[in-house]
């Protein structure tokens, strides 16, 4: 295998492996252009939007996608009123898709979602969101990477089975579902376990406890149980329920793990009661022990060098998630970790301030002084005799 891998890195063996990427591309292209158009129609006739109809599948599957959309367009725009509308849009729609990259992926997932928003009765409506799915999930990345993906395949997969939960593609869209959970509990259990290691025991409890309430189906879920008791076990005296409650989760519905009597051994230690096995939990990990997908001579020797996840070890059966991972409150706040009492943080709303500083004047604004009422009141009784007196000298003249 060293041999091999030295190789494959030495100058011979790069030339042969981009050789072999530029034919892999190539016949990917070429597979692309030559490949017949899922949704035709067969109607034979002669009017002018199925002609224009014909002439843009025609377009698609020569891979000549612009012109393509520009004849589906003139269809779109000179009949108004063709039974042929819905299908040329989504042509449309799928010209993008075939096109990729990620300008192509983002203008078809546009279209698609104008099409289920326009015809969200036909058909083609669920096969419109599935490849919405589809497109997300072909742009995950390992999961140690950007989650973005991960997260809109997640949110569009789930969409298939609230929605469209009838169709035919929802058992499809169920097994894309658990394939995306599990890179995206892959990549919350490698921070776990970083915490676990590093001795940041109350980060490690909090993903761990997390990742394991709400993905259960992950592959890796009764290592993570096992490492969530040891960070409980480990942190204070006060988290022991905590620490026995995570033991006795993986021996209950985790029964064929191997880490099962290592468990059951904590829990003798810490004299707490063995759950006995759930049995549906029993015959669903034994039904994904005997349909488990083997990785491949590629997969186990150069998986390395591909940038999607490796998805193998992802769960064949059982009901996954219908929500999103959240962040949650860490076991250090009191009131996270079940503890009675008073948490050190609390909320209360500010008082209302009726200080000097609300109700006065602002000083620094140098605002002059409001006339004082005094003068005013003086003044009154002069001006008046003044005026008593003139009039008692005009009448003596």
């Amino acid at each position: 295998m060293t041999g091999l891998i030295r190789h494959f890195f030495s100058g011979s063996g790069r030339r042969q492996a981009l050789i072999a990427a530029a034919v892999l591309a190539a016949l990917t292209v070429a597979g692309c252009r030559g490949r017949k158009y899922d949704n035709p129609i067969t109607k034979d006739t002669q009017q002018p939007d199925k002609v224009l109809y014909d002439k843009g599948i025609r377009e698609i599957e020569k891979g000549r996608y612009e012109v393509a959309r520009l004849t589906l367009n003139t269809l779109i725009n000179t009949y108004d009123t063709s039974e042929y509308l819905a299908k040329a849009k989504l042509a449309i729609a799928d010209s993008w898709m075939r096109e990729g990259g990620s300008n192509g992926y983002a203008q078809a997932e546009a279209e698609y979602k104008d099409f289920i928003l326009f015809y969200p009765t036909m058909e083609e409506a669920a096969e419109a969101q599935m490849k919405i799915c589809d497109m997300q999930y072909k742009q995950m990345v390992k999961p140690d990477r950007d989650s973005i993906h991960m997260i809109r395949a997640e949110e569009e997969c789930r969409v298939i089975l609230t929605q469209f939960p009838n169709s035919r593609f929802a058992p499809q869209a169920a097994q894309k579902l658990r394939e995306v959970q599990e890179t995206i509990s892959e990549g919350e259990y490698r921070i776990g376990v970083y915490y676990h290691q590093k001795g940041s025991l109350h980060s490690a409890a909090n993903r761990l406890d997390n990742l394991t309430a709400h993905y259960p189906l992950f592959s890796k879920a009764d290592d993570a149980l096992l490492r969530l008791g040891d960070s409980y076990s480990r942190l204070a005296p006060r988290f022991r329920p905590q620490a026995i409650q995570a033991y006795q989760k993986l021996v209950r519905e985790y029964p064929l793990s191997p880490l099962v009597d290592e468990a059951k051994k904590r829990l003798t230690g810490m004299e707490a009661e063995i759950p006995e096995a759930d049995p549906v939990a029993f015959a669903r990990m034994k039904y994904e022990q005997e349909n488990a997908t083997p990785r491949g001579f590629w997969g186990r020797n150069f998986g390395f060098l591909s940038s999607g996840p490796d998805v193998t070890m992802a769960a064949k059966s059982g009901q996954p998630a219908m929500t999103t991972l959240r962040p949650s409150l860490p076991v250090s706040v009191p009131a996270a970790a079940g503890q009675q009492g008073v948490s050190d943080v609390t909320a209360a709303p500010v008082p209302a301030d009726t200080s000097a500083l609300d109700t006065q004047p602002d000083a620094r604004l140098n605002q002059p002084a409001p006339p004082s009422a005094e003068p005013a009141k003086t003044g009154q009784p002069e001006d008046a005799a003044k005026k008593d007196n003139g009039k008692k000298q005009s009448k003596k003249k």
